[in-house]
């Protein structure tokens, strides 16, 4: 654990935690806004109940201005002392919004609440939705509990800490190592950069007071059971007795579909009508409403309210017996992006509860039917907004170092409150342990562990690159730009984890000056036809070998990384939603091959690795002292290669001449695989050129004038110049006509 030193916090001190009276708070001048931050003030900071499973009625958010100041570790609490800085709470220190913008280790945070007369003779709990990373609590001076973890809520029971009357004073000590610890923590850096982004420290989810009774319902296990039509309710309490009973009924609607009683802390089977049984899913996300009384003698002693989907996820064979993905008992294609959960201006915490839900209006607006939440845990009304839009969710457990004993038992800790913690949400089908091996340790037993902790739902015991062979339920990959396949399993479906990262900055929507992507793209035109042509490749992938998901990246840009379909700012959606929307839809064109390339059959080429004479792309080139052979041209470890001539020097130029049926050249598009820069001619004439690398084949549009000669039908001739620096090599090109299936 590093220390903050006391020269240390006085810098830090000095730079950004200088005196502020509460009514000039104001955000902080950030890089990047969203339109949503106007809309966010003291009084209007994330007022919404933040756990929408489990509803009381008596509750009161301490969301607002909170005072602030670093702290040292073995300080004392600042006990009726006013601090030197005002802070937005639920946003992270480091944000634009929390009004400081400023980075520390240690922090103290303080505020005095009032309790309501009304919740007089009733507990009252104190919960902290998350809090990143370690957090110390103190009431009226009093400590009443650490909690570490960044991702997961907490609560405390302060009723015996408060005073009979007046103001009650609320001290929180944060200590958050960031990247300079063993704490999951999962793209949060000291230092951001690349893929690694601005880190957030303290409290960043809402912090809220609860009266509830002694005798209550300490926690619901909602398990639906498509296959039985029933939901199987396990209610956990505290301070039950054998005498205290469960009664919950469900209802779609105003109409109460079913009814059960049972005993407290044991399965409860309420059994749903057939013809009231509605299933969830993307396309129809129905919820039922669910409410569960705690009873004593018939007496209610406690009551929250919940809902429940019920739908079931799987695996299957499909009618060629191929492992598939299923919901519901049928196979269903999984395609959705990555998504970071990163604002611009509140870094790990969305602007407003409109705004948490926007992003998931797009993802659905775009065509899409699921997402993965990258190495993130959300808030509970993240997850709500899943339910209730129709969001399926490959939840990713947030990575750390994992280098010694106890940072392995800190993830172990924090893995068990997601499953725990989220279980619930229908809208959550797949558990993900690891990413591309960052910390990844024990995955067998990790594994075992959520198994045994959650049935229900599939897991990937790596996403990416260390995959454990026949562990889990999904074989995971990650291909960039790709896409790519992993052959389906016996036991485990196929999945692309990631794939895409086509990149496209758009002026005065970017963090910074200077943005990268995993492939560049010109404008938004050419961002949506690559992204059509890479879901069209995908498709071939969906039949064979048979791939169940794939995941894009990403959603929106973050920070520096522009490979978003959103600009980070959320002000514009970069792509043509129409096409994007089909395309992911499975509505892509059908590539129908009019000269093979290599991947389709052996086509002889005539080759040179010296610079040919003027004129060597026309057709009446004399070629015939240029060397023979078969397409592909490249090196054999060239990924998505499929080479057939060794190519090895820096540059190739390739000539063939081809047969052309009678086709309309309105749909005739150039496919193509490079590594790297590459010029193309058809019949002497610049039909395309091409930059940096792919690592596939893909269309290119061909230009007008190259068209022009492809008008009549016959012989034509292929003239390719290919130039390589680095890294892999290869060329290869056809022609195919892409239409829609129906035309």
């Amino acid at each position: 654990m590093r220390m903050l030193t006391l020269p240390v916090a006085l810098a830090v001190l000095l730079a950004g935690f200088l005196p502020a009276a509460a009514e000039d708070w104001k955000p902080a001048p950030g890089r990047l806004t969203t339109r949503w931050a106007k809309e966010v003030s003291p009084e209007n900071a994330h007022p919404e109940y933040p756990r929408p499973q489990m509803v009381r009625p008596k509750w009161k958010s301490l969301n607002g201005l909170w005072q602030l100041t670093v702290a040292e570790p073995e300080a004392k609490p600042p006990v009726g002392e006013d601090l030197s800085k005002r802070i937005l709470v639920p946003f992270p220190i480091e944000s634009a919004l929390s009004g400081v913008m400023r980075a520390a280790e240690w922090v103290w945070y303080r505020r005095t609440f009032e309790v309501s007369e009304e919740w007089s003779g009733q507990r009252v709990l104190l919960h902290f939705q998350a809090v990143d990373w370690q957090a110390e609590v103190f009431v009226n001076g009093k400590e009443l509990g650490m909690h570490r973890g960044g991702y997961d809520a907490f609560t405390l029971d302060v009723t015996d800490a408060l005073k009979a009357e007046g103001p009650q004073e609320l001290i929180v000590r944060v200590f958050d190592p960031t990247s300079h610890g063993d704490q999951p923590r999962g793209k949060q850096v000291d230092k951001p950069g690349g893929i690694w982004y601005t880190p957030t420290t303290g409290i960043w989810q809402t912090v809220w007071l609860e009266a509830v009774p002694a005798v209550r319902v300490g926690r619901l296990m909602l398990v639906p059971d498509v296959d039985a039509s029933c939901l199987r309710l396990t209610a956990q309490g505290i301070g039950t007795t054998e005498e205290h009973a469960v009664e919950a009924a469900a209802r779609l609607g105003q109409e109460e579909v079913a009814r059960a009683t049972g005993r407290v802390g044991e399965e409860i089977e309420i059994a749903i009508p057939k013809e009231k049984l509605s299933l969830w899913s993307p396309d129809e996300p129905t919820l039922y409403e669910l409410t569960v009384r705690l009873t004593h003698s018939g007496v209610t002693v406690d009551q929250v309210e919940s809902y429940f989907g019920m739908r079931k996820v799987d695996l299957g064979k499909d009618d060629k017996g191929r492992t598939r993905i299923r919901l519901n008992n049928e196979p269903l294609f999984l395609v959705g992006p990555l998504d970071q959960g990163f604002w611009p201006d509140g870094i790990y915490t969305a602007p407003t509860d409109e705004a948490l839900r926007y992003d998931i209006e797009v993802t659905k607006q775009l065509g899409f039917n699921a997402t993965r939440k990258h190495v993130k845990i959300e808030p509970d009304r993240w997850y709500y907004w899943c339910d209730k839009l129709g969001l399926l969710v490959f939840q990713d457990m947030p990575n750390g170092n994992n280098k010694t004993p106890e940072a392995k038992q800190q993830f172990e800790r924090e893995l068990r409150p997601l499953v725990e913690g989220r279980r619930n949400h229908p809208a959550i089908v797949t558990w993900v342990v690891f990413n591309e091996g960052w910390g990844q340790h024990d995955t067998e037993r990790y594994v075992e562990m959520v198994e045994r902790m959650d049935p229900t739902r599939l897991i990937v015991c790596a996403s990416g690159w260390s995959d454990v062979p026949g562990l889990g339920d999904i074989h995971d990959i990650h291909k960039y730009p790709g896409p790519a396949a992993p052959e389906p399993e016996e036991s485990r479906a196929s999945v692309l984890g990631e794939f895409g990262g086509l990149g496209l900055g758009v002026d005065g929507h970017t963090w910074a000056d200077k943005t990268w992507g995993y492939r560049g793209t010109a404008s938004r035109e050419d961002l949506t036809r690559r992204y059509v042509a890479l879901l069209t490749r995908l498709a071939e992938l969906r039949e064979s070998p048979g791939l169940s998901a794939a995941i894009y990246t990403q959603i929106t840009d973050v920070e520096t990384e522009c490979n978003g379909l959103m600009t980070y700012d959320r002000a514009m959606i970069k792509v043509d939603v129409k096409q994007v929307a089909a395309a992911n839809q499975g509505k892509v064109p059908k590539r129908n091959v009019i000269v093979p390339a290599a991947r389709n059959k052996p086509m002889a080429w005539r080759y040179t690795f010296e610079q040919p004479p003027e004129g060597w792309q026309q057709p009446g080139f004399d070629d015939s002292s240029w060397k023979e052979g078969p397409a592909g041209f490249g090196e054999k470890t060239t990924p998505g290669a499929v080479v057939r001539t060794e190519w090895k020097t820096p540059e190739i130029w390739i000539r063939r001449q081809f047969e052309l049926p009678e086709v309309s050249t309105e749909n005739l598009l150039l496919l193509i695989h490079h590594d790297e820069d590459a010029e193309v001619y058809i019949d002497g004439v610049p039909a395309a050129k091409t930059t940096e690398f792919t690592t596939g084949y893909e269309t290119v549009p061909i230009a007008p004038a190259a068209l022009e000669t492809l008008k009549r039908a016959g012989k034509h001739t292929f003239a390719v110049h290919c130039k390589q620096t680095k890294g892999g090599q290869y060329i290869d090109v056809g022609l195919v006509e892409v239409v829609m299936e129906d035309e």
